[in-house]
């Protein structure tokens, strides 16, 4: 049973249930003709609860990824503009946080307790992963949140610390561990019937909660050392789950999206099930565009001067009248152009720019008074299209469906786009840091090199399905297949050797192979945000320019947690505030100019630290 057809049957059901401090208003009345949660059987539940919970991580790593320095876009183009220049909004907290408490989270409880009062323990496992999952995604993003009473009766649910979430997410993961490994009677629903990351299958399962346990203790590198379960980094438990993680791609959990159309639309926003987030989010949107920091990791790693081949499948294209090599800096293949990257550390914002481009007459072109920004053309945004849900012929967008003004998107952000939600590459990166970090150079290179090699193999794959469903598409140097002629020439001459290697080739190497994920923020934060590991990365130049980004971010501060939503302090005002005593930097004095006493709406609590961002207890 493939991803569509989980999400449809679980989206049969009316899920509805208050979440945690919304006071009520997400009641519903209980429709005869659909069944409730409590009529539900569990295996029902869990796709579900997978759709939601992707969509918060997803949607919240879009929105961190935009102020990480890899993407940008168009002068004034809303949130996301914005917040790639460290101007955060606190529209940017929203959507995130009702994915999971809205949409996942209330049927969490219920479906463990089905199962487990069923004894299909490995349904219990599951709905044990996506509880930690979920919430340490939540306090990676937020910091403090209601946890051991969030999705019970109370509407005004208490907040724990973050050190409380930390290790009870670990302990849920350990829990899930365990139920993994019990046998289940085989008259029971077998965990392929509602799995739909896995299939059922086993061994990806507990692969997957090793490298989340190996992902989380090494986020406590801050901590002293001692053991995990007591808020510890603890190395001896990150190498061991290693060894017991994915050894090879074809262990990796991965969501395979679909390009369909299909007619259940999930109950929060009315899209599709079966597309991926980043295409909702970004993909089928205008105007986002590569920087400069990501076009030279990935055309020029650590100046070593060897294209990576993701680059061409990464970086936009578009399609050109044009038959010349010129500007001399664009890369051509025939007709097809390849962006440039906006370059933040320059007074583009400042002058204007950048701005999106037109097309009209067989050219795009962009429509200006301002000689300034006359060659924003170079940048091609990485809007693309789908055959389903927009009744397109092809997965390239088309600007007012004219041909001749073809742009091919960018590989993760397309309609079918896979979400690597645990690959066997970011097992590779996590044991490349620890091991160089401990001064074992050659061990950390042989890892990190591995960690390069799964990531190109594991695009190749996509690639392939693309040009095998399209053949027309393989015209375009975005679907190109990597040969292993250029993958062999990058591993051997554009990644370094061991005496070379540096944790910053290794960090920057690994946000590569995890683009759009919340490790990119969350590594950042425990280096933090450190030019010499996060290669070609500063403060964006427009972030000094700007009154309102100063205010949200002050100078010689850095972008370390989202807001909290304004559910909570409109909802949950007190256990806010009241939590503000254990927040290292909160402001338990600060009233806002509308009257609410709250150090969570001080302008600035975007910068301060969550709890396992910091060496304190």
């Amino acid at each position: 049973m493939n991803l569509s057809k989980h999400i449809i049957i679980a989206c049969l059901l009316i899920l509805f249930l208050p979440a945690t401090s919304c006071s009520k208003w997400l009641d519903v009345n209980t429709d005869p003709e659909n069944p409730t949660l409590e009529d539900a059987e569990y295996q029902l539940l869990l796709a579900n609860m997978q759709f939601y919970v992707n969509g918060a991580t997803q949607i919240g790593a879009w929105r961190a990824t935009m102020g990480m320095g890899d993407w940008t876009r168009y002068f004034d183009g809303d949130i996301y503009w914005k917040i790639s220049f460290w101007c955060p909004d606190i529209w940017t907290s929203v959507a995130p946080y009702q994915w999971f408490f809205v949409g996942a989270g209330p049927n969490i409880n219920e479906m463990y307790s089905k199962a487990i009062e069923a004894g299909q323990y490995h349904y219990a496992a599951a709905a044990k992963f996506i509880y930690a999952y979920g919430f340490m995604a939540m306090t990676d993003i937020f910091g403090e949140i209601p946890f051991t009473e969030a999705f019970g009766d109370d509407s005004a649910p208490a907040y724990d610390n973050g050190k409380t979430i930390y290790v009870g997410c670990l302990e849920a993961l350990d829990e899930a561990i365990d139920l993994f490994q019990m046998s289940v009677d085989s008259s029971l629903p077998s965990l392929s019937e509602g799995d739909s990351w896995n299939n059922g299958d086993l061994n990806k399962w507990l692969k997957l909660c090793y490298l989340m346990k190996a992902r989380w203790c090494n986020k406590l590198s801050k901590k002293a050392q001692g053991s995990y379960i007591e808020g510890k980094y603890d190395k001896t438990t990150i190498l061991e789950c290693l060894e017991k993680a994915m050894k090879s791609n074809s262990e990796n959990t991965i969501i395979d999206h679909v390009d369909g159309n299909s007619t259940t639309l999930d109950h929060l926003w009315g899209m599709p099930v079966d597309q991926s987030p980043m295409f909702s989010s970004c993909g089928m949107n205008a105007g986002y565009m590569v920087t400069k920091m990501l076009y030279d990791n990935l055309t020029n790693f650590d100046g070593l001067g060897v294209e990576d081949p993701r680059a061409d499948r990464i970086i936009p294209w578009a399609y050109s009248l044009k038959t010349d090599s010129s500007p001399s800096e664009i890369k051509w293949n025939g007709n097809w152009r390849r962006s440039l990257g906006v370059d933040m550390g320059s007074a583009i914002n400042s002058q204007g720019g950048p701005l999106r481009a037109a097309y009209a007459d067989g050219r795009f072109y962009i429509s200006s008074d301002n000689a300034d920004r006359l060659g924003d053309t170079v940048y091609v945004e990485c809007t693309s299209s789908s055959k389903g849900y927009l009744a397109n012929e092809d997965l390239l967008y088309r600007r007012g469906s004219v041909y001749g003004s073809e742009e091919s998107g960018s590989f993760y952000t397309r309609v079918s786009s896979p979400t690597y939600i645990g690959t066997y590459s970011e097992a590779c990166f996590i044991k490349a840091e620890v091991l160089f970090n401990s001064g074992d150079a050659q061990g950390a290179f042989t890892a990190y090199k591995q960690g390069i090699e799964a990531s190109i193999d594991l695009m190749n794959e996509k690639l392939k399905v693309w040009v095998s469903e399209d053949p027309d598409l393989n015209s375009c140097p975005s679907f190109t297949p990597i040969s292993d002629e250029d993958k062999e020439n990058f591993l051997t001459n554009g990644i370094g050797t061991a005496s070379s290697l540096t944790l910053g080739r290794i960090m920057t190497q690994k946000r590569l192979a995890m683009m759009f994920s919340l490790e990119i923020w969350n590594d950042m934060r425990r280096y933090d945000f450190d030019s010499d590991i996060f290669l070609g990365w500063d403060i964006p130049a427009y972030h000094d320019a700007s009154s309102d980004a100063q205010t949200a971010v002050p100078l010689g501060k850095q972008l370390r947690r989202f807001r909290h939503s304004f559910l909570e302090y409109e909802y949950n005002t007190d256990n806010l505030q009241a939590i503000g005593y254990d927040v290292d930097g909160a402001d338990m004095s600060y009233v806002s100019s509308n009257g609410i006493a709250c150090w969570n709406v001080k302008p600035d609590a975007w910068t301060i630290n969550v709890w396992w961002d910091s060496p304190k207890d």
